[in-house]
């Protein structure tokens, strides 16, 4: 016998997001795991209820994941998509990776984004969403040719100045982004020595850095939200109007298909 849950719980429950965790070694054991900016962001600015998105593509039934979970984060993260993925065989020297990550990942943002499941993509998440959508990324932007260095400079200053406004970006009219914020340039904070070579089919530019890299873009057409930015909005959701505005904007989507799962679990009792 089944107990169906209260129409009262479910109606007040808070949007499931799933967060995904990079795989990672603790103890000799293999583990999964993600920084709390995350965490802290999706439940103090989304309102949601986090989860951990395991790097196991085992793990993860594609349709129970789009039945169950209100929104999906794809966090930044130390490591770099594999170049494979997108059709290079050259490993740059000293890259790290995440093979279970890109395995788990990359075959499945299409299908959340297509089942209207709310996705935010941060910066390895940007990347991993470009490569997913057929583009291609440039391993070492610093090196080209009248480019603006954005990587996150002396390693051995505190965390927390890693993650200040470093370069401005412009925000392209009448898009995601330009809704959230009524800036056309605004500063962000830059971690990253990774960007987007070839923008991915169906991809729409959403924001510019100074040297004409694409920081930010939304999915062409997608029935929920399905916003990726290369910067990292989850550490400024306290000091910064367009980091926090992210955030909402993503949980008011995971909230509005909570409010349809939910009416669509009553229905069915």
């Amino acid at each position: 016998m089944t107990h169906a849950s209260p129409p009262s719980i479910l109606s007040s429950a808070k949007p499931l997001v799933a967060i995904a965790a990079d795989r990672v070694e603790r103890y000799g054991h293999q583990a999964h795991a993600l920084l709390h900016g995350y965490v802290e962001a999706v439940v103090s600015i989304s309102g949601g209820m986090p989860l951990a998105l395991p790097a196991d593509e085992t793990a993860i039934d594609i349709a129970s994941l789009i039945a169950h979970v209100d929104g999906v984060v794809l966090t930044g993260s130390p490591s770099n998509v594999s170049p494979q993925q997108y059709g290079e065989t050259a490993i740059p020297e000293g890259a790290m990776l995440d093979p279970a990550r890109d395995a788990t990942v990359l075959p499945l943002v299409k299908a959340l984004v297509a089942a209207g499941v709310p996705v935010l993509g941060i910066c390895r998440g940007f990347q991993e969403m470009n490569v997913a959508w057929g583009g291609t990324l440039n391993t070492a932007v610093h090196e080209k040719p009248g480019a603006i260095d954005h990587r996150e400079g002396d390693q051995s200053r505190p965390i927390k100045d890693w993650y200040q406004d470093c370069h401005s970006v412009e925000i392209i009219p009448g898009g995601v982004l330009s809704g959230l914020c009524g800036e056309k340039h605004v500063q962000v904070n830059s971690l990253h020595h990774q960007g987007v070579e070839r923008l991915g089919a169906g991809l729409k530019v959403e924001a510019l850095a100074p040297d004409g890299l694409i920081e930010a873009f939304s999915v062409e057409g997608a029935p929920g939200f399905a916003l990726a930015v290369q910067w990292h909005p989850e550490m400024r959701v306290n000091d910064s109007e367009l980091a926090r505005g992210i955030f909402e904007a993503f949980g008011q989507a995971c909230r509005q298909r909570s409010i349809v799962r939910a009416q669509l679990c009553k229905a069915s009792q």
